[in-house]
């Protein structure tokens, strides 16, 4: 069994290692972390406006005067994200971050229609909708500032930039140095978008939308999609490579847009149209002590087994683990290459996961609001805040008990195990 592992390992190390080293990959998540300290900003102030104990009138005023905590970083999430990837593309082709990153905004910008329709169906120009910087504008931004950054990065690189004199000041001489590299991709977004405008009629916003994001985002709202990814982070994870970095890399942008779309039919009063988001992730998988769900594991190891390495890796690991890092555990037990915890390992999320899809989908529990709740937020303080109930935090409980009983008879096996076998 042992060499069976080991050389599946040698199998998957050479390919985890190329997604990790990524450039575009490492680029999307670095982007979405730039974003992450507006949306938590966001979050808290949706959060507060929703409070429970408060009445509807109380929340509507609280939203009239605090309601631009939201649409100035949450609604418009798009905006970070297509910024930071311009400026770590750039960055990490060794060029200019900053202009890169005003590049492929503005590139976004120059394909998003300036208009909204009226509830009477009229056409009011010189106006941008929320939605379009928000959730519905996710993939276009993407798409876009990726291209934007290519484009400004490979013309730099061919040297078609502005010389200034020694004497020009630094910023000056930067500016000029990007103008035409910017010139160059501005003009190119800027004719797409008129070509669509003028002989179709239409925007790039909303065919991305129809034929790109909508069937991925119905793909990855899905419970077997979910299960899958949860599948891949614990098998990787295993064999010892970070499987949330690699796995979320890919998933994120679509969990990312599905919170935003339950956060806008949340404040808006409608149904909450997904389960699986963002937030759902966070809370109810590595809100469960990290990844694998492990809170319950280091609390038995500490206080239930016997073996005084177990006991003692236990109780190190219990500080880190209830704030949901759980390395202390999965190299100190180890989990890492340990045939005999794979199974719960490997099972324990992927049926917590399932339960708690199945009882959200019957309405026993509320769905998570949208809001996002940060993954080192303690167990049940985090269920009640991602779903603005106190069953959400009642659930992570009973999460906990599942996890535990899924992972007993393993750890009892590995209590009984003689040193020598260790």
């Amino acid at each position: 069994m042992n060499k069976f592992l080991d050389q599946i390992g040698d199998k998957l190390l050479p390919l985890a290692n190329k997604l990790a080293s990524n450039r575009y990959l490492a680029v999307l998540r670095d982007a979405f972390m730039l974003s992450f300290p507006l949306t938590m900003f966001g979050s808290i102030v949706v959060v507060f406006n929703n409070l429970p104990f408060f009445n509807d009138a109380t929340k509507a005023t609280l939203s009239n005067l605090f309601g631009s905590g939201q649409n100035a970083t949450m609604s418009i999430m798009t905006i970070f994200v297509t910024f930071g990837i311009g400026y770590y593309l750039s960055k990490s082709y060794d060029v200019e971050g900053i202009f890169g990153g005003a590049v492929s905004f503005s590139s976004f910008l120059l394909l998003t229609p300036f208009y909204t329709m009226s509830e009477k169906g009229e056409k009011i120009s010189g106006v941008l909708s929320l939605d379009r910087l928000g959730a519905k504008g996710m993939f276009l931004g993407m798409l876009v500032a990726f291209l934007a950054a290519e484009i400004y990065c490979w013309a730099t690189k061919k040297g078609w930039q502005i010389k200034m004199p020694d004497s020009v000041p630094p910023a000056v001489a930067k500016s000029f140095a990007a103008l035409i590299p910017a010139v160059l991709t501005l003009s190119i977004f800027l004719f797409v978008n008129a070509g669509l405008t003028g002989f179709f009629n239409a925007n790039l916003h909303d065919i991305i939308y129809k034929v790109i994001q909508i069937p991925l985002v119905g793909l990855g709202r899905s419970i077997w999609a979910t299960l899958l990814a949860i599948f891949f982070v614990q098998f990787l994870w295993f064999f010892g490579l970070h499987g949330q970095t690699l796995v979320n890399s890919v998933m994120d942008p679509i969990w990312n847009t599905l919170m935003l779309d339950n956060l806008e039919a949340y404040q808006a009063g409608k149904h909450l149209p997904h389960i699986i988001s963002k937030s759902f992730m966070e809370t109810f998988t590595v809100g469960l002590g990290g990844s694998g769900m492990t809170l319950a594991v280091v609390i038995i190891m500490a206080f239930v087994l016997k073996k005084k390495m177990y006991k003692d890796v236990g109780r190190l690991a219990l500080g880190a683990g209830i704030f949901n890092v759980n390395e202390p555990v999965i190299f100190g037990l180890p989990i890492v290459l340990n045939a005999t915890i794979l199974i719960p390992w490997v099972l324990a999320p992927i049926i917590v996961t399932a339960f708690n899809y199945i009882v959200m989908a019957l309405g026993i529990v509320p769905a998570p609001t949208g809001v996002a709740v940060p993954w080192t937020v303690p167990i049940f303080f985090s269920g009640i805040l991602a779903t603005n109930s106190i069953l959400g935090g009642i659930l992570q409980l009973v999460d906990m008990v599942i996890v535990g009983l899924i992972w007993y008879p393993f750890l009892r096996t590995l209590d009984k195990q003689p040193d020598s076998v260790l």
